[in-house]
């Protein structure tokens, strides 16, 4: 291990890259597709047994109770819980992401740690195919415990990019994991998607061949982890404990050490706020439109089966391949702080369009155009956000300010889904829920403009001499 490692070597920019590969099997695969509509029939089956043994009938629309299921007491409608997994999972993070942080840049056990918790994630997704019948409080837990770990790895993650390009190719290289990940998420979606729609050829009833999908997707985060592993390289030698010390309670010093640090970087702080942001909304559209498409019409949703809505997310996957790649090109003609507000002007416009429009026979078609135009911005939008925050934070502390950042990445936003289940349980329309996220599109739309992206700059490069 060297310090005089170089950086952008393809080589090792694939193998980090690759990562994204494999990951992104479990964003895909786990949480935009099967999982929500599969637990959500779970709980739905499970809510309608309820109901009657409480009831002594059956549940019908318009019926004077709500349909619900109780987790330790708490009333929960089968639209909100994975709403409310998401979210919890989240609020896990939190507490556990810039401790974890502060300890890979004390310890430089960065690797190591991502090492860990992409396994437990993996192997936590492979468990989900044995969550049938009444296990669909456990099929919440071992999401939660997948989620948290898969936000985990990512940190570490993450944190490599200021290491393996330098400033001029971020923009490139970030662009260019994205658009891995939508390669191999879409890949193994694709794969699935074959399996699912033949399975009854193959003798395969629909539940075994959700959870064979599910499955499949930690098995393949695993897998394809190994040649990250292989190529990515570690800067510095592990760092040896002070006497009487573990790596937790060093890892709270150095997280409060940063904390009291960070006023110095006021425009970094005040990206993450826009980014915090925006983010959420970005985040819960991914993690819950396919309860929005799965849904009964009666419950604010389109009504359109788990196959469609397959070929949708595929579809989705590959447009956004293109679209990362796209997006880094914006950002070198009109600047990254630009690329990523028209990224959000046309979010808010997919929210709108979501709770006006697909009220016809047409709304399968719809929706695919819908699709279409998630999949513009969606790579982009994130890979030029990740690139940016690069730009902007300390040498030396990529992994605790990346935990800041992750608490709102991909599937991991917690306000956004508490928002969207609190609006569907209150409303009983999942179109007004959709609506409701616009606030982060425009928050973000506010507070972005405002952030001095070369003052982040300079200041961090000051820190730096000092």
């Amino acid at each position: 291990m060297s310090e005089e490692i170089q950086p952008n070597d393809k080589k090792e920019i694939f193998g980090w890259a690759m990562y994204d590969w494999a990951n992104s099997a479990f964003s895909t695969t786990v949480i935009t597709v099967f999982l929500s509509p599969y637990l959500l029939s779970l709980t739905e089956t499970a809510a309608q047994a309820l109901y009657l043994s409480q009831y002594g009938t059956a549940w019908t629309e318009g019926a004077a109770n709500p349909l619900l299921v109780y987790l330790f007491g708490i009333p929960i409608a089968p639209g909100s819980f994975f709403s409310y997994c998401v979210s919890l999972s989240v609020g896990l993070q939190v507490l556990f992401l810039p401790i974890l942080g502060a300890i890979a840049d004390y310890s430089h056990l960065r690797k190591q740690m991502m090492q860990l918790f992409a396994t437990i994630g993996a192997v936590s997704t492979v468990l989900l195919f044995f969550i049938t019948g009444d296990l669909w409080a456990v099929g919440g837990l071992l999401f939660i415990i997948a989620n948290l770990a898969f936000g985990a790895a990512i940190v570490f993650y993450n944190a490599y990019l200021p290491d393996i390009a330098t400033e001029d190719q971020r923009d490139s290289v970030s662009s260019y994991g994205w658009a891995m990940g939508y390669l191999g998420g879409g890949l193994l979606l694709l794969i699935n998607l074959v399996f699912f729609q033949f399975r009854e050829a193959l003798g395969v009833d629909t539940s075994l061949a959700v959870r064979i999908n599910l499955a499949s997707a930690g098995l393949w985060w695993l897998g394809f982890s190994f040649i990250t592993w292989q190529r990515l390289r570690t800067r510095h030698h592990a760092k040896p404990l002070p006497a009487g010390e573990t790596y937790v309670s060093v890892g709270f010093k150095q997280l409060f050490k940063t904390l009291k640090d960070i006023r110095k970087f006021p425009e970094t702080l005040k990206y993450l706020l826009a980014y915090f942001l925006y983010n959420d909304g970005i985040q819960t559209v991914i993690s819950q439109a396919a309860v929005f498409a799965a849904a009964s019409i009666a419950l604010g949703g389109l009504g359109i089966d788990t196959g469609t809505l397959t070929m949708v997310i595929l579809m989705i996957q590959f447009m956004a391949f293109g679209g990362a790649l796209l997006w880094g090109r914006l950002a070198k003609w009109i600047g990254a702080k630009n690329s990523i507000l028209v990224s959000l002007v046309i979010w808010a416009g997919v929210v709108i369009y979501a709770y006006y429009g697909m009220r016809g026979e047409n709304r399968v078609t719809e929706f695919f155009i819908l699709g279409a135009a998630i999949a513009l911005v969606l790579g982009g939008s994130q890979a030029i956000s990740r690139s940016l925050f690069a730009q902007m934070i300390p040498q030396g502390k990529e992994a605790e300010y990346y935990s800041f950042y992750e608490v709102s990445e991909r599937g991991t936003s917690w306000i956004g889904p508490l928002i969207f289940g609190l609006a569907n349980q209150w409303f009983g329309d999942l179109r007004v829920a959709i609506l409701s996220l616009i606030f982060f599109f425009l928050a973000g739309l506010l507070v972005l403009p405002f952030v001095n992206v070369s003052k982040a700059i300079s200041d961090v490069k000051e820190a730096g001499r000092e």
